[in-house]
C-alpha cells in the first residue's frame, strides 16, 4: 500500500510545476533561502516536478501567506514561504484584524533555519552602542514584519528612541537607504543572513552591530560582547512577551502548504523538504552563498506554533499593545 501511495504522488507530480510563493521581493534572505530550498526539493518530490519561485512581498508576508491558504490550489501544487512573523502576526500584529489565514491551520513543512535578530547602524552614525538609544533618536528603515515589529518594541517596552521610515519593498531596500544615508540603520534582521546579503559592510567597516533581538544570542556576537535587549529589563511580563516576539528566530524560513492538501502529498513533501536540507550539495551551495541551514521539520514546527498559541492571552494583549503606535 506505501509503494502505491507513492506511485500515486509520483503520478500527480510529474511533469507539474510547483509554485513556491515567497512574501518578499527578489535578493533578500527570504528569497534566497527559498529559491535553494525550490531548487533542491525538486528532486526529492516523487515524479521530480519543477519547483519555481514566485515573490509575493506584501503585509511583512501575510499576503503571500494568505494568497497560499486561501486563494492557490490546495492539491500540494502551491508552498507557501512568508516571514516567521506571518506565523505569529494574528496574535501579535496590530493589523491582526486584516489577516487572512489562520496559522494553527497550515500544514507545515519545515523551516530552513533559525536566526538571531539584530539592530544595525552605519559606522558613521552618531549612535555608537544600544545605550545611546536611550537618550539620542535613531532612525531605522523598515518593509515589515519583524523590520518593524523588534524595533517597535525596544521602542515601547524598553523605551528606546526610535523612529521609523516604512514602506520598503524588502531589506535589501532598506540596505541601500542605509548606504544613501536615508536611514541610520535597519533592525529586526536575521545576523546571517546580513552576512550572507551584504559581507562587505563588515569586511569594509561600514555598519556596526548595536543590540541582539535574541533571547540566547549568537555565540560569535555574545564573544564581541554584542549585548541582548532582553538584558535591559528584569520584568518578567516583559520577558515573556520578547520570548514570543523572538520565537520568530526559532523557525525563521518557514515553508508550509494549505489546509486541505491531501495529507499524503504534505508528508511527501515534508520529506521532500526535509532531504533537501540534508543533501549535500543544498549544503555546499548554501556554503558558497552564505546561507546556514539549521532544518526543523514540519512536525516540530506545528508543535511550536500550537505551543505559542496557547500564551495566556493577558500577555500577547500587552505585546499587542507594545507593538502600537508610530
Amino acid at each position: 500500500q506505501g509503494l502505491r501511495a507513492q506511485d500515486a504522488i509520483a503520478d500527480f507530480y510529474r511533469g507539474k510545476q510547483v509554485t513556491m510563493v515567497v512574501g518578499s521581493s527578489s535578493g533578500g534572505g527570504y528569497d534566497l533561502y527559498a529559491r535553494l530550498v525550490a531548487r533542491f526539493m525538486s528532486k526529492h518530490i516523487p515524479g521530480s516536478p519543477n519547483v519555481v519561485v514566485q515573490n509575493m512581498p506584501g503585509a511583512g508576508g501575510n499576503t503571500s501567506a494568505a494568497y497560499v491558504a486561501n486563494v492557490a490550489a490546495k492539491d500540494g501544487s502551491f508552498i507557501g514561504a512568508p516571514q516567521a512573523g506571518s506565523l505569529v502576526d494574528q496574535l501579535v500584529s496590530v493589523n491582526a484584524a486584516q489577516i487572512k489565514h489562520d496559522a494553527r491551520t497550515l500544514n507545515y513543512l519545515g523551516s530552513a533555519n533559525s536566526e538571531v535578530f539584530t539592530c544595525l547602524v552605519k559606522a558613521d552614525s552618531p549612535i555608537k552602542t544600544f545605550d545611546d538609544v536611550f537618550s539620542r533618536e535613531v532612525i531605522f528603515g523598515s518593509s515589515g514584519g519583524t523590520t518593524r515589529d523588534m524595533p517597535m518594541a525596544l521602542k515601547n517596552l524598553l523605551g528606546a528612541k526610535i523612529r521609523f521610515v516604512q514602506g520598503y519593498a524588502g531589506t535589501r531596500e532598506v540596505g541601500m537607504a542605509m548606504e544613501t544615508g536615508e536611514v541610520q540603520g535597519l533592525c529586526g534582521m536575521g545576523w546571517t543572513s546580513i552576512q550572507s546579503q551584504r559581507p562587505d559592510w563588515f569586511e569594509k567597516k561600514i555598519v556596526r552591530v548595536l543590540v541582539q533581538e535574541s533571547m540566547m544570542g549568537d555565540p560569535g556576537l555574545n564573544k564581541e560582547g554584542v549585548p541582548l535587549s532582553v538584558a535591559y529589563t528584569k520584568d518578567p511580563e516583559k520577558l515573556q512577551m520578547f520570548e514570543l516576539l523572538y520565537s520568530q528566530g526559532v523557525f525563521t524560513r518557514p515553508f508550509f502548504v494549505a489546509p486541505g492538501v491531501p495529507k499524503e502529498r504534505v508528508e511527501a513533501l515534508r520529506t521532500a523538504f526535509m532531504k533537501a536540507m540534508s543533501d549535500p550539495q543544498a549544503i555546499a551551495e548554501a556554503e558558497r552563498q552564505r546561507l546556514v541551514i539549521t532544518a526543523i521539520s514540519g512536525a516540530d514546527l506545528e508543535a511550536l506554533v500550537k505551543k505559542l498559541y496557547m500564551i495566556p492571552k493577558p500577555v500577547i494583549d500587552k505585546l499587542k499593545t507594545a507593538l502600537e503606535g508610530d
